[in-house]
Order: C-alpha cells, then structure tokens, then sequence
C-alpha cells in the first residue's frame, strides 16, 4: 500500500481521497455524534488541572498523573517530590526539560503517580515559578465523535485527534483560536522522544497530558507534534492542520507549523516517540512505524530520507545545514530524541529509503 500509484510530485495538491483515506472528523467535539455519518461517539476522561505558583507544598483535589512545570531562570539545578500517591514519598527528583525548550527558563513536565501534593525546588535566582496538576485518567467522560473506519496516511493507520481525546477547546484563548494554523512547503522530518514513562499502560491519556503542557502551560496552543508513536507502533495525529481530513498538511500539500523546533519549525514536520530512550531504544513496533511513517511522506513529497538538505526558515531566512531525517539535538541543545534513538537514526534513514 505504501508504493500504490507510485511517488505523487513533490508540491502536488493533496487531497483526502490520495492522503489519508478516511475523513478525521469533526473538531466539534462537544456533542454525542449519534446523528453524524462516519463517526461513532466514544467517551474519554476530560482532563482536569489544578495551577500553582511558587515553591511551596501544593495540593490537589485529584490523583495527577503529571505535574506541568515552567519558571524564569536556568534549567539546571530544579527539582520535584511528591508527598503521597505511588511516587517515592519524599524523595526529589532533578527536573530535565526532555523534549521541551523556553527562551529564558526551565520547564518540565514529569509524571506524578497519581499523587495529590507536590513541592518544587528551583534553581538560584528563578522567578515566575508556575506548576500545573494534570489529571487525564480520572476526570468526567466527555463523548468525541470519531471516525467508524480507520484512517490512514498512504497506508499506513493512524489515530486521529478525536480518538485520543483532544479536546479542541484547548486549542483557543481569550475566544479565538491561540496559534493560527499557517503552512509550509515540507523540506524536512526530526524525531523526538516524549521523555515520559516507558512501558505506557494508557498511551492515549499521556499524549493528553502532552497536549495540555504544550497547548496551555507553554501556551503553545496546541500539542508540539505532528504524529506521536506509542510502543505497540499505533500513529496518533498531532497538531490539528484543519477540517479537510488530511492530517499534518492542508489541500496544496504543505506542512502545518508545529512546534518541536523552536526557531526551526515551519516547514519541519515532527514525530515524537512515547517514552524515553536515553539507556534504551525504541521497540521494535515503534521503529518500524517510524520507518514506515517516514517513507511514506518522504516519497509523497520527494524527500530523500538518506539524504542532506539546507533547512531554509521561510518566515526569517535563517539557515541550516541538516540531514533530511534529523534528531531534535541537530537544531537544539537537548537531550532529546535520547542517545539510543539517536543512535538509530542512520538505520532509520537507510530503512527509509529503501524501496
């Protein structure tokens, strides 16, 4: 399915019946669907969250399952305890920023373990210290209407935002919609890791809690990625590109801006792998998802996957020499995709470009 029809031209238009077989669905997901052709209604918890400012002991009236984190200042020298739930009692943890980056300060956002109080350390002289509670397992169902039939990419399935909960609401601000979608032609792909959890029982209420820090706490005002793997290899769709059942591009063929490369991000399309893969790398689902997702958009586009490029920002001009597959640390200073995925990614690209 992948070769169907052969490679479509790099810049063709595309449209939902050559892209993605099945509509996404509506992004009014307030209501039950039953009257909607194409969709089932399904229920997901709604995320709840309680904000903090400052250092001090904060309580929650729920179980969280992450703490959002955000202050002025350096990175290094932050950290967490939790004082209950099935996090260690006591016991701090240094913050890292995993995939995340700020102008200007630190931030984090680290898995609680269902606690209800939480104290932060920051490093010397940071300010602006706010936390955020994120509960995405236990909060009222609310119905989304999502697609009956699968949906796809070039063959390759993927779940669409309605099917992991996203909440389209958070996408909005004081009224209007917070990051305005704005496209551009595709030149290149980075892979991520999340820097949450391994070994992920609920893959779809992590990439909630995702959604939250990203779209809210760093008012990103949406989730940071275009397409996120868990490690059973399912494809979710990330940063919402419009109503036209096309994820990550609209109708012309170009890539939505999303938000996993500061300074670098239009025409820089992301995947993000859940987990954290710094002492071990992805499983073996996964790769072969990424592999498979990263071939199929490489070869509608023209990419060359085993190939270089001079990254061109067309909003400022800035340049960069990059590999056409790159890791989130080609661009920043960052941790992030891990060293073991990172030191895969020249078998992905290989993979990728194998016909």
């Amino acid at each position: 399915m992948i070769a169907a029809g052969g490679a479509v031209a790099a810049g063709a238009a595309l449209t939902p019946m050559v892209f993605a077989s099945t509509d996404s669905g509506a992004t009014d997901n307030s209501g039950s669907g039953s009257g909607d052709s194409g969709t089932t209604p399904e229920k997901f918890p709604a995320t709840r969250t309680e904000a903090a400012t400052g250092t001090g002991k904060a309580t929650t009236a729920f179980a969280a399952s992450y703490v959002a984190l955000r202050w002025s200042g350096t990175q290094d020298g932050a950290g967490i305890r939790f004082s209950d739930g099935d996090a260690a009692p006591g016991t701090w943890q240094q913050l890292t920023a995993g995939c995340a980056t700020v102008d200007g300060g630190g931030t984090a956002l680290v898995a609680a373990g269902n606690a209800t109080a939480y104290q932060l350390k920051t490093p010397a002289g940071a300010s602006g210290v706010h936390s955020l509670a994120i509960d995405t397992t236990d909060g009222p169902n609310r119905t989304f209407k999502v697609p009956s039939e699968p949906t796809r990419v070039r063959g390759v399935r993927y779940l669409s935002r309605p099917a992991w909960g996203a909440d389209e609401s958070k996408r909005y601000k004081d009224g209007q919609v917070n990051s305005p979608e704005k496209y551009y032609a595709l030149q290149t792909i980075t892979v991520h890791h999340t820097a949450t959890p391994n070994d992920d029982p609920d893959p779809a209420a992590t990439i909630r809690g995702i959604y939250e820090y990203h779209a809210v706490s760093l008012d990103w005002g949406d989730i940071g990625y275009h397409f996120l793997i868990d490690e059973a290899g399912n494809v979710y769709e990330g940063r919402y590109s419009g109503d036209d059942g096309i994820p990550a591009f609209n109708p012309d063929g170009d890539l939505v801006t999303a938000f996993h490369t500061a300074g670098f991000n239009s025409g820089n399309l992301g995947i993000a792998l859940l987990g954290t893969l710094n002492d071990r790398g992805p499983t073996d689902a996964a790769k072969a998802s990424l592999i498979r997702l990263i071939k199929v958009i490489s070869r509608f586009k023209g990419l060359d996957p085993a190939g270089r490029t001079t990254f061109v920002n067309p909003v400022n001009g800035v340049t960069k020499d990059v590999d056409t597959v790159s890791g989130h640390r080609d661009w920043l200073e960052t941790e992030c995709p891990g060293q073991t995925m990172y030191d895969l990614l020249a078998e992905v690209r290989t993979a990728a470009a194998r016909r």
